[in-house]
């Protein structure tokens, strides 16, 4: 099956019995408004591209890794957006949640999908109950602190930040996540895939400064100058608009040349290619050239 039909009946799949629990309608809602429609789910993507690589042989845990990390993600969108932060009224190209069910929603939905996450990578450990271990302290410190992406967002509160630091903890510790998750849910050593997932992070996230520079609304699903407007720390206004770009190629070429030897190597360089054309396509490097 196609990776995308995997991820979209799996998450669907995932948040089907909160239906049938009982859970508050306006709340179920505005989680199914943060979760669907989705972006391009790269992280999910690229867990299940790792875990194909590494000689998949438990479709069940890398669903489930992959899945969680994708909800993680979701949520910490749907808080990202929030007044209290970036204050963005769209997200996807729709309201963002906050702007759809209000604050106190938008908040009870991001926390929801956190703890839905953990309860999806429960799953993970039913072939393999060895696995389940690695995999929950994997995504469990992408997400909390001193590295993960609640680390990241707070970084965005202090008066002083080294740019890496930043774009470690708020985009890469996910993508690493999904690359370590990816192999260890298939039972092969993490270890050599961190370097790819760290890379593509930190290249996802200079494209997305890039984009909050040059690109437009309509583009990209959501506001753009947040960057600027909120004092962020920023690829382009480090770097400048030129830096940022080559920065990014060198981020592209550094994540290709990571990738370890495996029968998977050409999809994943083909996948990493697609992603560098969609976050920054040759009409975007026109306009800014």
């Amino acid at each position: 099956m196609e990776a995308g039909k995997r991820i979209e009946q799996c998450l669907t799949a995932i948040l089907a019995p909160a239906a049938l629990e009982g859970s508050p309608p306006r709340l179920l809602d505005a989680v199914h408004h943060a979760v669907f429609p989705g972006g391009a789910r790269v992280r999910p993507r690229l867990c299940l591209a790792v875990a194909h690589a590494c000689g998949e042989d438990d479709p069940v845990a890398a669903e489930s890794a992959a899945c969680a990390i994708e909800l993680l993600h979701c949520a910490s969108l749907v808080h990202d957006d929030l007044p209290c932060f970036d204050d963005a009224a769209t997200r996807r190209g729709q309201p963002s949640v906050h702007a759809a069910y209000g604050e106190q929603l938008a908040v009870l939905a991001g926390d929801a999908l956190i703890v839905r996450a953990f309860q999806a990578l429960a799953r993970a450990g039913e072939r393999h109950p060895a696995r389940l271990a690695p995999l929950l302290v994997t995504i469990g410190r992408s997400v909390g602190m001193p590295f993960g992406i609640v680390a990241g967002q707070a970084w965005e509160c202090e008066d002083k930040v080294v740019l890496s630091d930043y774009q470690r903890a708020k985009t890469g510790a996910l993508f690493a996540a999904a690359t370590i998750a990816g192999a260890a849910s298939a039972g092969a050593d993490p270890a050599q895939w961190r370097a790819l997932g760290e890379l593509l992070g930190e290249a996802y996230q200079v494209a997305d400064d890039v984009r909050d520079v040059a690109g437009r609304c309509d583009e990209i699903g959501k506001p753009t100058g947040r960057d600027a407007a909120l004092g962020r720390p920023s690829a382009v206004r480090e770097f400048g608009m030129s830096g940022a770009l080559q920065r990014l190629r060198y981020l592209i070429s550094g994540a290709i040349a990571s990738i370890p030897a495996c029968d998977g190597a050409g999809s994943l360089r083909e996948l990493i290619h697609a992603e560098e054309r969609r976050l920054v396509p040759p009409e975007l490097s026109r306009r800014v050239a």
